[in-house]
């Protein structure tokens, strides 16, 4: 009996050379919050499959960024990098608005307002382009793209930082094909249930935080 036909090891499909391809079902609006762990790595895990089948995947990140104790470089970042067909854009908020982490306060909101519109124009780059049709897997985002991941905009428009009834406005005016992706914020976003079509609260049992654990390279950034 060979290793592989051990108890134990299964049979994994060999995979195929990512080569540029568009969803047939893309479309839906998900919402992730909640106060436990695991937002972005979700949103993101969802990201690395539809590149992983050959869709064109954008990130835009509100507010994250580094920290006292948070490197700048987090290892999703290099990870995107390394993935056909996904990319990322940071908006540059190092530190957390309102948040004692050791960072100092910036204009959170001008910045939050800049990255919103910065959401608009990906939004109207993707309308004005044909879904149904494959991207370039280096193509441009501004080309438009069949997944769009807004991280921790939920903590933006929560804060106020970003008008919520505008985030409202920004899912009801994307093209029927752009499956949209927005995380973030412990409290349940009311203003977004009728307009989402999934919502997820992640819900937090027991954090390593609470005990004072810090922040850990590899699981957390």
């Amino acid at each position: 009996m060979s290793d592989r036909d051990a108890p134990g090891r299964g049979r994994p499909p060999e995979p195929r050379e990512i080569e540029p391809a568009a969803p047939e079902e893309f479309g839906l609006t998900q919402v992730w919050w909640g106060d436990g762990k695991g937002k972005t790595t979700a949103t993101l895990g969802m990201a690395f499959r539809a590149a992983g089948h050959g869709f064109r995947v954008h990130v835009l990140q509100f507010m994250k960024g580094g920290a006292a104790s948070v490197e700048d470089v987090r290892g999703e970042y290099n990870a995107i990098r390394a993935i056909p067909g996904l990319s990322y854009e940071n908006l540059g908020h190092y530190g957390w608005h309102a948040m004692n982490d050791g960072t100092d306060e910036r204009d959170h909101a001008a910045e939050a307002e800049a990255g919103f519109e910065r959401a608009r124009e990906l939004v109207d780059a993707a309308a004005a382009a044909d879904l149904s049709t494959p991207f370039a897997l280096d193509s441009d985002p501004d080309d438009g793209m069949h997944m769009l991941v807004f991280d921790e905009i939920l903590y933006a428009a929560d804060r106020e930082l970003v008008d919520p009834e505008a985030v409202v406005d920004l899912i009801e005016s994307a093209p029927d094909d752009l499956e949209l992706v927005l995380s973030g914020s412990h409290e349940r976003p009311d203003y977004l249930v009728e307009a989402a079509d999934l919502v997820t609260n992640v819900r937090k049992e027991k954090h390593p935080i609470d005990a004072g654990q810090r922040a850990r390279k590899g699981t957390e950034y």
